[in-house]
């Protein structure tokens, strides 16, 4: 059985609270929680402190976690190394994807897709990756995931409770300058039958979705937005603005008489908290210079 420990030392302006409600301010799913109660694998200082009792600033928190509920996948090493690396330390990697990989395999024997590249990256020091979102194929930019699995569970208490983000930039048409400086869209979406690889407005069977933009900047027809999801439903930047009639320059599926060499959607900002800590994270991907052809940032 594989053992996983981290240790936390409390900073000098922690607030007292009991075990039990330092580890679900931090997210700490309750399984987790369970296994280290009853295995005793929670130390304070070297000891065993029952949940119900306080921690302090200064304390070295010491957790033992051999219980992880968390899937493996054993992605087929890719050796190349498209993408780069925006920050890095033992429990997380935030990489910058690059336009037209796929985020993840389909199939178990599946190579040549981001996580087979960063497989091979993360086993020279004896990690696995464990994914925890993903972006579409023809779009750049900020990805998360995880090289050990305790962190996986809170990551994605972090994403269902919204408090991690992303920000996208999108370059739609607007050719007529109808685009508010800033809306909401609100509308369902479910797959597209006539075309598995779409998806399609749908308010009998479809799914919530909600998409805010912000109008950074107009240039000819372009219209550059600065996009935030409160769902993350698949396609769902691309398939909202297009349904409002401002489809994203070069996306094959939802503007296919555009010849723009690439979808114009990338994944500039991811802002969220690091694992067991209040320290929140902002990790900003470089703009890709196909963009400075088409706007002014």
């Amino acid at each position: 059985m594989i053992s996983y420990q981290k240790k936390v030392i409390l900073a000098p302006d922690f607030s007292p609270m009991s075990v039990r409600g330092l580890l679900n301010h931090w997210l700490v799913p309750q399984k987790m929680q369970h296994f280290l109660r009853i295995n005793q694998n929670i130390l304070v200082n070297g000891h065993y402190r029952a949940f119900n009792r306080q921690v302090e600033a200064g304390d070295q928190i010491t957790m033992n976690f051999t219980d992880i509920s968390v899937k493996v996948q054993d992605y087929p090493l890719d050796e190349r190394q498209t993408f780069s690396v925006l920050y890095e330390d033992a429990d997380l990697l935030v990489v910058n994807k690059p336009a037209g990989i796929k985020t993840h395999p389909n199939g178990p024997n599946e190579n040549f897709t981001l996580m087979n590249q960063v497989a091979a990256y993360l086993a020279k020091e004896n990690k696995k990756a464990y994914m925890v979102h993903r972006i579409d194929q023809a779009t750049s930019g900020v990805l998360l995931i995880g090289k050990t699995p305790i962190v996986i569970g809170i990551l994605n208490r972090q994403l269902s409770q919204k408090t991690m983000t992303r920000q996208y930039i999108a370059v739609a048409n607007d050719p007529e300058r109808t685009l508010l400086d800033h809306a909401t869209i609100n509308l369902p979406i479910g797959v597209d039958v006539t075309n598995k690889r779409k998806r399609q407005i749908d308010y009998i069977t479809g799914l919530s979705a909600v998409t805010h933009y912000q109008l950074l900047h107009r240039k000819g027809p372009a219209a550059t937005l600065a996009v935030n999801l409160e769902t993350g439903r698949t396609h769902q930047i691309r398939l909202h603005l297009a349904a409002t009639g401002h489809p994203i320059f070069g996306d094959p599926l939802y503007f296919p008489t555009d010849a723009t060499q690439r979808l114009l959607l990338h994944g500039q900002t991811l802002r969220y908290t690091e694992p067991f800590s209040d320290h929140q994270r902002t990790v900003t991907a470089p703009m890709p210079e196909i963009f400075n052809h088409y706007v002014e940032l």
